[in-house]
């Protein structure tokens, strides 16, 4: 059946029933869409912003005026998209728990992704740790280029010393959406490594983060987390 000759209320109700998982991107961009409109009609609107668009991430990157040329949608329902898009910015945006324990590259990778895939410059992290692998901050250190982040032991180690941090994970992304480490990545690390050797801190991993995957350094062997 087309999602767009749904029966009234149909969606929403497998939504209340089964989970968001149950619904397809259409539908759920229906329902933000939907207010006081008829939920087929809604889902509707939502289908041609795809068609227009080709993919959620490719709505994300839209303003309201690109959005509002859309038949259907207007100032008022592009506002709403910006809207829900923006929560789930910041939703990604949002960071560790002080206390939450690291057990593996994949809890950064999972905590950085949605923030940082789509940027289009290179951004700089340390997490901090205290001596049984739990957050104590996350640090921002640098925002790059688009191609290198500007990163200098003093920067990344002032806060860690302050924090007095027993161990620390880097992790960047590449804008390329390909997370294989440059040759820079690997010299930086190596420096970083060094300079934590000076101050007592340990390095356990650098991850880069890509577009849906990431490297770590201590998984590729590119590091000693002992």
């Amino acid at each position: 059946m087309n999602e767009a000759v749904r029966g009234r209320g149909e969606v929403r109700d497998r939504l209340l029933r089964f989970g968001t998982e149950a619904l397809s991107p259409s539908e759920l961009l229906g329902l933000v869409l939907r207010e006081r409109h008829p939920e087929a009609e809604a889902v509707g609107v939502a289908q041609r912003i795809l068609e227009r668009f080709g993919s959620l991430r490719g709505i994300a990157s839209r303003t309201v005026a690109e959005l509002s040329m859309v038949p259907g949608v207007g100032p008022a329902r592009a506002a709403r998209i910006r809207a829900a898009f923006g929560l789930v910015r910041v939703l990604g945006e949002e960071t560790l728990p002080r206390g939450t324990r690291i057990r593996s590259s994949r809890d950064i990778f999972e905590r950085f992704h949605p923030e940082l895939r789509d940027r289009k410059r290179e951004v700089f992290i340390s997490v901090l740790l205290d001596g049984k692998n739990r957050v104590l901050c996350e640090d921002r250190v640098s925002v790059g280029s688009l191609t290198a982040s500007i990163v200098h032991p003093r920067e990344v180690f002032a806060v860690a010393i302050r924090e007095s941090a027993d161990a620390i994970v880097f992790v960047h992304n590449h804008p390329s959406g390909d997370p294989t480490p440059s040759m820079e990545d690997v010299e930086i690390t190596n420096r970083l490594v060094e300079v934590s050797r000076l101050v007592g801190i340990r390095v356990l991993d650098h991850v880069v983060v890509g577009d849906g995957c990431y490297v770590s350094f201590h998984e590729r062997g590119l590091i000693d987390a002992d």
